[in-house]
Formats: C-alpha cells, sequence, structure tokens
C-alpha cells in the first residue's frame, strides 16, 4: 500500500542572537543553510517519544533554499524561509513509497504535521531545536567528510549532465593527504600532486601504471583520470565528493 501526502513549506530564514548559546530565526539562515541535522532526542507531552528502531529525523537545508526531511521512510521536500523564529511550511511534497510498517507510515504522518503547523526553531549551540505540536525535537549538526583522510571509493561516473553507474562495479579509489593523490583506477596504480583553491582543485604530476586492462576497468580508469586532468571542481555532500573537469566529466566518489 503507497501513500500521497502534500504538505505546504514556506519558510523566511533569519538569524538573530538572543542569548549565549541560543541563537532564534532572523534574516538570512547562513547557520543552517547547507547542512544536515539529525535527531538526538525527541519529546512528545514532555516525555520521550521512542521512534522506529533503526531510524532518525533528519532535516536538510539546501544551498538553493529548499528543507528536506524524512523521519525514515518517504522523503519531503519544498521551498523553505524561516521567520521570527518559526518555521512555515506552505509546499512540502512527500514521495508516495509504500512504507515496510504502519509504524513508518505513520511517524511520516507525525512529522509532515508538526513541520506544518508553525513550528518554532532556534539554534542552540550546535544543535537545531524544532518545537510545536507538543514536541520537542533536538538535532545535530552533521559533519561532512574531510577530502583528505581516508579512501574515497568509486561510485559512479560523469558525463556531461549524465550520470552512470560503475561499470562491473570496479573498485577504484583515491586517498588525499598532505598535497598527494594515491590512486587506483581498478587495475592500475597512481598518483599525482595538489592545490586547493576554494572549490577547485588543481593536480599536477600525474603517474601511473600501464596495464593492459579489462573492457569495465579501462572505462573506469578513463574516467578517473579525466577527473584528475589539471583545474578540476569539487564539492563534498556529506560523505560523497564529486570531481568535475572543465568538459563536464568526472566522478563521483563516497567514503
Amino acid at each position: 500500500m503507497s501513500y500521497r501526502v502534500l504538505v505546504a513549506v514556506v519558510t523566511a530564514v533569519t538569524l538573530l542572537t538572543t542569548g549565549c548559546g541560543s541563537r532564534s530565526a532572523g534574516q538570512g539562515g547562513s547557520d543552517v543553510q547547507g547542512k544536515v541535522f539529525t535527531s538526538t532526542s525527541v519529546t512528545e507531552q514532555g516525555k520521550p517519544r521512542a521512534l522506529v528502531e533503526g531510524t532518525a529525523v533528519e532535516l536538510r537545508f539546501t544551498d538553493d533554499g529548499r528543507l528536506l526531511a524524512s523521519a525514515g521512510c518517504n522523503q519531503m521536500q519544498g521551498p523553505v524561509t524561516l521567520d521570527g523564529g518559526k518555521l512555515q511550511v506552505d509546499d512540502l511534497s512527500m514521495t508516495a513509497m509504500g512504507c515496510p510498517s504502519l509504524d513508518l507510515h505513520n511517524q511520516d504522518q507525525w512529522l509532515s504535521k508538526l513541520l506544518s503547523a508553525g513550528p518554532a526553531w532556534k539554534l542552540d549551540g550546535g544543535n537545531l531545536v524544532i518545537t510545536g505540536s507538543g514536541a520537542e525535537i533536538v538535532l545535530t549538526a552533521e559533519a561532512p567528510a574531510k577530502l583528505e583522510g581516508g579512501t574515497w571509493k568509486l561510485e559512479s561516473l560523469i558525463q556531461a549532465d549524465a550520470v552512470s553507474s560503475v561499470p562491473g562495479r570496479v573498485p577504484a579509489t583515491l586517498t588525499f593527504e598532505n598535497g598527494k593523490v594515491a590512486v587506483f583506477t581498478g587495475c592500475n596504480d597512481g598518483s599525482a600532486t595538489y592545490k586547493l583553491d576554494g572549490q577547485t582543485i588543481t593536480f599536477a604530476s600525474l603517474v601511473h601504471t600501464d596495464k593492459a586492462c579489462g573492457q569495465d576497468e579501462t572505462a573506469a580508469e578513463k574516467a578517473v583520470l579525466a577527473a584528475l586532468n589539471g583545474q578540476v571542481t569539487y564539492k563534498i555532500d556529506r560523505s560523497s565528493l564529486t570531481l568535475t573537469n572543465a568538459k563536464g566529466e568526472g566522478v563521483q566518489l563516497r567514503k
């Protein structure tokens, strides 16, 4: 069984310092924009509300002024503004995926109702606090992955506006550390130096072995090497890294 819910979210984002570690909505919204918040505690009528096992409330404020929300099953999204410490919801839509259990469906309904009721919001230290409809949700900001340290694993290939899966699930990887990136194309090994400047990386001195590779490995290698060619735009979104060269070619990787 599937469900369709349409809720409205309009919200103007303003941040004013109201106390020592607590801020409510004012103009701009820079303190929440581009961030993802995940619930650490939920109370209702002053008592803890247990969420479905393995789920959490997630709120994401995009750079282009949208709110993405989830309570463990369907995804909600819509244009968002925050004004006067109130989260006003005017056009929040929800996917119509059938949830595995009625509890998950009810949890979706609960969150959409709370968001559409104009709850209050504030930043309290590093936490986002949403209060309304007799409930309070405390959420903490998710730290995005860092470029350096750890291994990025190839997840998809980019050609202009098209994104495709990695052929044969070739296990290509990149590891950035102290201005040098170690490269495994899924067949050959290599390395390059790099310099960071804002949202661009300039790669140089790329060298790699030249073993004959299979068809899938060759396709993955071509994409990886194209993404390490000269000046490249990079973007980190949570645990995902996108590298795109001037021709629109690139790769997406994940930690």
